[in-house]
């Protein structure tokens, strides 16, 4: 089911340029489409996007008002709203303990510097429609909003005849104060330019389809986004205390999200390797995703057998995961190690499905190796900060001639002269 590799120095290189290209497929047709669509609402507004709706999804662009959100938190399973309300209170209280605030000092110079946090004004939340439906994605992506102080949360999707009620419910319960149906890159363009009564937003977040994806790409710079997120992939570490069951079932859990997805297993112990493939087989036979589930890890999941835990941490840097679980003998002695990944599961009873659902920590991640530069989504996405200098005479003196100095060396005449006047003799 899984290729054993034995890191060698080539195999495993190849390996991962086989998992960057997959990352790196683009459609120039969907590009050249979507850019389209995004001038066009930009130029005629409303009426474009409208015009795309029926198009696409062969209905209009319409509000969804308070008593419908209501109507599916009453119509839901009640075990799933519990569900879903203890996920919010987790992700609120871990948000609400990373929450950076306003803070101000005196400089060594004697004036006073600091920082001012606010939330943005207006965020937008793009949720899937279709047969994709992801309250959990609803409540990682607005209950962290709510906690940065968010003026307004508006959240869009599909405008199907049937609109999710577990979708709704996660709306209601994370604090979402407008939700619009519309989709696709029509609904990122209005969101982007504003159209009608779709208000434009400061920030776009949310998972979508490669439309979606490229329109966001295409809106970065109106609009600050999330990220655009590649394929879904896990990497597990693992050594030979690690029960072969579990590490099969956590690699099958990411392989089900779709062909492109990775699976990837690190471990000093050849071994388990085999035992992990022998699970794999065991398990997909019972699973009701299982033709995704072979082909992911057909063409994308594998075993690397490494000489030791270093050379794996080592390797897992290199490949900067989405999502790292190390399932050794003693998981914490290792975190030291680990410099690049969305996020670490420390030990066989920390399953990668625990972070998708229920722990706390966001489950938007950094994919496709963005981890060596990008962090999951937080509170911190949502806010913005400025920066607060106040000074008085007997401060500013001091350093008068210095800023002189300095303004003059770049020849900005004006900028020492601000500074000149306030110490003249009248």
């Amino acid at each position: 089911m899984i290729t054993i590799l034995n890191a060698d120095g080539r195999a495993e290189q190849e390996q991962l340029s086989t998992m960057r290209a997959r990352a790196a497929q683009t459609n120039a047709d969907i590009e050249r489409s979507v850019a389209a669509i995004m001038a066009d609402v930009r130029h005629r507004g409303l009426t474009a996007v409208t015009e795309y709706s029926l198009r696409f999804d062969g209905a209009e662009p319409r509000e969804i008002g308070r008593e419908r959100l209501e109507q599916a938190y009453r119509s839901c399973d009640p075990a799933l709203i519990a569900a879903l309300e203890h996920a919010a209170a987790n992700i609120r209280d871990y948000n609400e303990k990373l929450l950076p605030h306003t803070a101000e000092w005196t400089s060594p110079d004697g004036g006073t510097v600091g920082r001012v946090v606010r939330g943005l004004t207006r965020v937008g939340i793009y949720v899937p429609g279709g047969t994709a439906a992801y309250p959990s994605s609803v409540l990682m992506n607005a209950v962290p909003a709510r906690v940065a102080g968010v003026e307004e949360i508006v959240m869009v999707t599909p405008p199907t005849e049937n609109l999710n009620d577990a979708v709704l419910a996660a709306a209601r319960i994370a604090g979402v104060d407008r939700v619009i149906a519309v989709g696709g890159a029509q609904a990122v363009a209005a969101l982007t330019y504003g159209a009608g009564f779709i208000p434009r937003v400061d920030k776009l977040v949310g998972p979508g389809n490669a439309y979606v994806a490229a329109a966001k790409r295409l809106a970065y710079g109106s609009l600050d986004i999330d990220m655009v997120a590649g394929p879904s992939e896990v990497l597990v570490i693992a050594d030979s205390s690690a029960d072969p069951k579990f590490v099969a079932a956590d690699l099958l859990s990411q392989a089900e999200h779709d062909r492109l997805a990775s699976a990837v297993l690190l471990t000093n112990s050849a071994e388990l390797a085999r035992a992990v493939d022998d699970e794999i087989v065991r398990q997909t036979g019972y699973l009701s995703r299982s033709e995704i589930m072979e082909a992911s890890l057909r063409d994308f999941g594998c075993a690397i057998v490494c000489l030791d835990l270093d050379q794996c941490a080592a390797l897992a840097n290199e490949i900067a995961p989405e999502h790292l679980e190390i399932v050794t003998e003693d998981p914490r002695a290792l975190l030291p190690a680990i410099r690049n990944a969305g996020a670490v599961f420390l030990g066989a009873w920390s399953p990668e499905p625990l972070g998708d659902y229920l722990a706390g920590p966001d489950h938007v991640l950094p994919t496709s190796g963005t981890a060596r530069f990008f962090s999951p989504l937080s509170v911190d996405s949502f806010l913005k900060t400025m920066s607060v200098i106040q000074c008085d005479r007997e401060s500013l003196s001091p350093v008068k001639d210095e800023i002189i100095a300095l303004a003059e060396s770049e020849r900005l005449t004006a900028h020492a002269n601000s500074i000149r006047v306030r110490f003249e003799e009248n």
